[in-house]
């Protein structure tokens, strides 16, 4: 939603959409606030950054390294291909974002914060502002940058598991990468 608009950004900040999923989710965003304020409507709109857990999509970074690190555990995999080194985000786990949006507040186990990768993603950084949903919900994140690295991988490597079973039985090649 925000592509090029200066770090931090809040719900203050201009949109500058950079892709043509960006610009739907720019839309979206204006339609609720349009029906809103032409209806009286109780509509809004949640403003969600990167948000990772193990259902993320292969082709998103996150996904790419963790299934690499379970692949290459498992010798299935020597190496990872990543683009954009020097881009970063700040990731939290989906299921904080769920319950923040259903209203749920729990207390701080950890705090994940911005981290350089690449793939994926638009170049540049991201630094949101949460406290307008601290403040007045007391909802904090309730796991950690290296507990979500560690989920992710588990998960990744259980599925690599999978696939050394059919790849020593001869039913599918090994690929470097997914």
């Amino acid at each position: 939603m925000f592509g090029s608009t200066p770090p931090p950004q809040s719900e203050a900040s201009p949109f500058h959409p950079r892709s043509p999923y960006a610009a739907a989710k720019v839309a979206a965003h204006w339609y609720t606030v349009n029906y809103r304020e032409a209806y009286g409507l109780f509509a809004c709109n949640g403003i969600l950054f990167n948000h990772e857990s193990p259902r993320r999509g292969e082709n998103f970074v996150t996904r790419k390294i963790t299934r690499a690190v379970g692949r290459i555990r498992l010798g299935l995999q020597t190496k990872v291909f990543l683009s954009n080194l020097s881009a970063a985000r700040d990731w939290g786990f989906a299921g904080d974002y769920d319950d923040a949006a259903a209203g749920g507040g729990r207390r701080v186990r950890g705090r994940h914060g911005g981290v350089p990768h690449g793939g994926g993603v638009p170049p540049g950084r991201i630094q949101l502002r949460r406290t307008k949903l601290e403040r007045p919900c007391g909802h904090r994140p309730t796991v950690g940058f290296q507990d979500l690295v560690k989920m992710m991988v588990d998960h990744d490597i259980e599925i690599a598991k999978r696939e050394k079973v059919l790849v020593d039985a001869g039913y599918i090649a090994a690929q470097q990468q997914p």
